[in-house]
């Protein structure tokens, strides 16, 4: 958890959960720190005015998996509690599987959060590990997921990023996601890097619009 140098329990502040990358996986506690969001805070912490949770998942496990899934929520629940989060102003932000993380955790769970940032997330990729998700996540099984998926979230602004030469999650991910948001009449942008690899979260996290576009995101606004 990371909060302001700022921070006092006398105001409420914005929360952050951010979800990491399969890279960062493991039972060490820090490494998800060392990357996407919190190497942003690190290199300009007065641009990030919330508390940020940094939980990490298990090996092997994904962020949608339910037990990892309420790992990050008590995390989240227990930053909030303790440090007088604004219960208006909660965010989920992911990068890679952890863009598949928010995005799915949102879909099953539509008013915990006032606005979603995914970078790079397989949101379907139609193979094995899906199959073990189409109970938790019904719009796994429909013809069209991105469809059905939009259909969930449509209410929740977000933000989604990527590079066009990903050659680790397919560009056709956030495309097609961005395309049935938009379809669905939701509050969503989509931000491509052309000539980027899978690290699209460096660029993402330092756009200059980024933190003023999500804290005006309020729950009541939705």
């Amino acid at each position: 958890m990371v909060r302001s140098a700022e921070w006092t329990s006398n105001d409420k502040w914005p929360v952050i959960l951010f979800l990491h990358g399969g890279g960062e996986r493991g039972r060490d506690g820090l490494i998800q720190t060392q990357v996407g969001l919190g190497t942003a805070v690190r290199r300009e912490r007065s641009r990030f005015p919330a508390v940020i949770v940094f939980p990490q998942a298990r090996e092997q496990q994904r962020w949608s998996d339910p037990p990892m899934r309420d790992v990050a929520l008590r995390a989240l629940d227990a930053a909030t509690k303790e440090f007088n989060g604004d219960s208006e102003r909660v965010y989920a932000v992911g990068l890679s599987l952890g863009g598949q993380g928010v995005v799915r955790i949102a879909s099953h769970q539509p008013a915990r959060f006032a606005a979603i940032v995914s970078v790079c997330g397989p949101y379907s990729d139609g193979g094995k590990m899906d199959e073990l998700h189409r109970a938790d996540y019904p719009y796994l099984s429909e013809a069209d997921p991105f469809a059905a998926l939009a259909a969930t979230v449509k209410h929740l602004p977000i933000w989604l990023f990527h590079g066009d030469a990903d050659m680790t999650v397919p560009v056709e991910q956030s495309r097609k996601l961005a395309g049935a948001l938009q379809t669905a009449g939701a509050n969503v942008r989509y931000t491509e890097y052309p000539g980027v690899n899978h690290n699209s979260w460096d660029r993402a996290f330092a756009e200059p619009e980024f933190m003023s576009w999500l804290l005006m995101q309020l729950a009541s606004n939705k």
